[in-house]
């Protein structure tokens, strides 16, 4: 992990950090975000930490479990970093089910916070 530039060993960090609390223990997310933050979930917006949280919380299945298959990180102009992330995720006794979630990343007070995240999962509907 040594030889990657540092935006890629943060955003995968943070990737990694991100899934083992959605998956063990989603009302703990809300230390990742700030007031500030955005999210869109499957085309919902949602701002600031305890809207995010409340949304995440809700979600309705019991156990989930997410594997990443790709990820890429960019750093931004502005010192943040773009991490863009694909995988499959296995909630419940559902189907897995691809998904894409966006975040990005912001250095505040010493510490990476995700100030705006997009996720969809990869369905696809042409009807």
């Amino acid at each position: 992990m040594g030889d990657k530039p540092i935006w890629e060993q943060i955003g995968s960090s943070f990737v990694q950090h991100y899934y083992q609390l959605f998956d063990a223990d989603r009302t703990q997310l809300g230390a990742i975000y700030i007031d500030a933050s955005c999210l869109t979930w499957e085309g919902q917006q949602f701002q600031g930490k305890a809207a995010i949280v409340e949304k995440l919380s809700s979600l309705p299945f019991q156990k989930i479990q997410h594997s990443i298959t790709a990820q890429d990180h960019q750093p931004t102009p502005d010192s943040c970093i773009l991490s863009m992330v694909v995988g499959q995720l296995k909630a419940d006794e559902d189907p897995i089910m691809g998904f894409h979630q966006i975040f990005l990343l912001k250095n505040i007070n010493d510490a990476w916070v995700c100030t705006n995240d997009v996720f969809r999962l990869a369905l696809h509907n042409f009807g």
